[in-house]
């Protein structure tokens, strides 16, 4: 007897599962039984455009409520399913996707019904109402747990950002701060020696040395890029 092939979507979701590259978006839970879903906005935003070629997580989740997968947890999205376990990928094969009129009634269970007096049971059309409004329900309730993780990971990178552009505005300072102060000390030793100058003079006026010419020079070079900077700080 030839052996059924599992649907590509169980086997697709079962290798997601399975790959511990992605361990901290989807893994298996503690005892192997059901899997967790950690991450489902990096989860819909990295995974699922690889392999079911769309990424919304509302749309697997619903997927997953077809092949009669529950979801076990309220503090997180945990999935579980008889035949889906670790280590178990041939019970695979035993899941069977729900069909659409599986509620459909038989004419004889609803005269006997009838006749004792109860209430007929749900209609075709009651039931696809039913499952309408469970998975509307459900999709809402995954896009709006999507929107709040997504929003918890921009304020994650906001402070970041915010902590890093803090620690590199006190950089700058603590480097401006250095240059003002290595040009004050410059203009304070430069005055030292103008009051002890020794140089020659030349009908009565002193002959500028090459080496002082030079340092002073650069003493306005750094004192004018010190002041670019800080005016460049200010600006911010």
């Amino acid at each position: 007897m030839r052996k059924s092939t599992p649907p590509p979507f169980l086997l697709k979701t079962y290798m997601l599962v399975e790959d511990p590259v992605t361990d901290d978006v989807i893994s298996w839970n503690e005892e192997g039984t059901a899997f967790v879903v950690w991450q489902p906005a990096e989860f819909a935003r990295d995974l699922l455009p690889t392999l079911f070629k769309h990424s919304n997580f509302s749309s697997f989740v619903r997927q997953l409520n077809t092949y009669g997968f529950r979801k076990i947890s309220t503090s997180r999205w945990e999935f579980s399913n008889d035949n889906f376990r670790k280590g178990e990928k041939d019970n695979l094969c035993q899941i069977r996707r729900r069909k659409a009129w599986a509620n459909k009634q038989q004419p004889g269970a609803l005269i006997q019904a009838e006749a004792a007096g109860a209430a007929p049971p749900p209609g075709p059309q009651e039931s696809v109402v039913d499952e309408d409004q469970r998975s509307s329900s459900t999709s809402s309730s995954s896009e709006f747990i999507t929107l709040v993780d997504e929003n918890k990971r921009l304020k994650k990178e906001n402070g970041v950002l915010s902590s890093e552009l803090t620690s590199m505005k006190s950089k700058c300072k603590e480097l401006l701060d250095l240059v003002a102060m290595h040009t004050r000390l410059d203009d304070q030793k430069e005055q030292n020696q103008v009051d002890g100058d020794q140089r020659p003079k030349l009908f009565g006026v002193r002959l500028e040395v090459e080496g002082e010419m030079e340092k002073k020079r650069k003493r306005a070079e750094v004192s004018q890029s010190a002041s670019i900077l800080l005016s460049q700080l200010a600006c911010k």
